[in-house]
């Protein structure tokens, strides 16, 4: 929220569920019925949709949840209008709290649902990013889908070469998409570099992530785009939720107790970024290879290990950008015991 302007004592509630073509609206006003209209999905729509919000002479507070380019463009119109607060939300958070309140699926309900959230709930506004930040998330998926494209290639050239029946020309074409691909990930990778250099903060942030035991150019790349666009404002549990990597437990009197599991309820793209990161810190870094150990020697599976130590790895982030200081595991694990071994690996 940039604009001082804005009134935080917000009076009207306002919900907006995107599509691609249109947006259904709903708002609702102290003591009266709620408002509901429809606005199309485009520049010429944004801008109807702030003169009717401007009628109502006080600050609206907007919900909308996060649909990715759909809903990007509308939430950084309404960040940028005064008397305007806008949150954009997790999906799975807005149905958990749907399921509470209504039982049908429209748009116009949907809608409904949000300026409820907004009135009912604690209100995160949401800060517009830096046009770095989202030129290198926009970049940075782009590249996920080229090297899933390419892994997809690859497994079908190795059952292509397999085959007996399998005509050259079928292998030589599926050689040269390959060959095509690897190009176009080396050349968006590079402009991937290139959008980070250009942005000093972004820059910063990059030298810092690469210093980290088991981060490097590619994953320092996945995470800073996903990292970019949260706010400032978060704390590092709410980074934790945002990539739904937070624990859920299911409990209930003394016949009820299944395993703890992540809440998933959030950015699978950070989740994913964090993946290698944490495979590679196990091995590299002392400190998270003690503290995977230990929770080991607790009889966790290697898998809820691992999504600890990518917990940690995220707690770690968070900490080197908001400090502006390198990583030091020290800080991260004060209590845990390092094997000497370890330490003279580490110096």
């Amino acid at each position: 929220m940039n604009n001082p302007s804005r009134d935080s004592r917000a009076t009207v509630f306002c919900g907006i569920d995107v599509s691609a073509a249109t947006l259904a609206v709903a708002v609702i006003e102290q003591d009266q019925a709620a408002q509901q209209r429809e606005f199309p999905n485009q520049p010429a729509g944004h801008k109807q949709l702030l003169l009717w919000l401007a009628k109502c002479q006080a600050c609206v507070r907007v919900s909308l949840e996060a649909t990715g380019i759909y809903s990007l463009d509308l939430a950084l119109a309404l960040d940028a209008a005064p008397q305007v607060e806008v949150a954009v939300l997790n999906p799975k958070l807005v149905n958990r709290f749907a399921q509470t309140l209504s039982r049908s699926k429209s748009d116009a309900a949907d809608a409904l649902v949000l300026a409820q959230y907004s009135q009912r709930m604690p209100f995160i506004p949401w800060s517009a990013p830096s046009s770095g930040g989202l030129a290198l998330r926009t970049t940075a998926r782009h590249i996920h889908a080229l090297v899933a494209q390419q892994t997809h290639e690859q497994n079908r050239l190795h059952a292509v070469k397999a085959s007996r029946t399998a005509p050259r020309a079928v292998v030589n074409d599926l050689a040269q998409a390959l060959r095509s691909l690897a190009c176009r990930i080396a050349k968006m990778r590079k402009a991937a570099r290139e959008i980070i250099r250009a942005d000093a903060p972004l820059n910063e942030r990059y030298h810092l992530l690469v210093a980290m035991p088991g981060i490097a150019d590619v994953s320092a790349i996945y995470l800073m785009a996903e990292t970019a666009l949260l706010s400032p404002e978060l704390t590092a549990r709410q980074w934790v939720a945002h990539s739904g990597l937070d624990p859920t437990h299911h409990n209930s009197g003394t016949s009820v107790h299944k395993r703890p599991r992540i809440s998933r309820a959030g950015n699978r793209h950070l989740r994913r970024a964090l993946y290698m990161p944490a495979l590679a810190a196990v091995r590299w870094d002392p400190h998270m290879k003690a503290f995977y150990e230990a929770l080991q020697q607790r009889h966790k599976t290697k898998l809820q290990a691992l999504i600890a130590v990518a917990r940690k790895i995220l707690h770690a982030i968070y900490g080197i950008f908001k400090t502006r200081t390198p990583y030091d595991g020290r800080k991260l694990f004060p209590r845990l015991a390092i094997a000497p071994e370890l330490q003279s690996a580490s110096r």
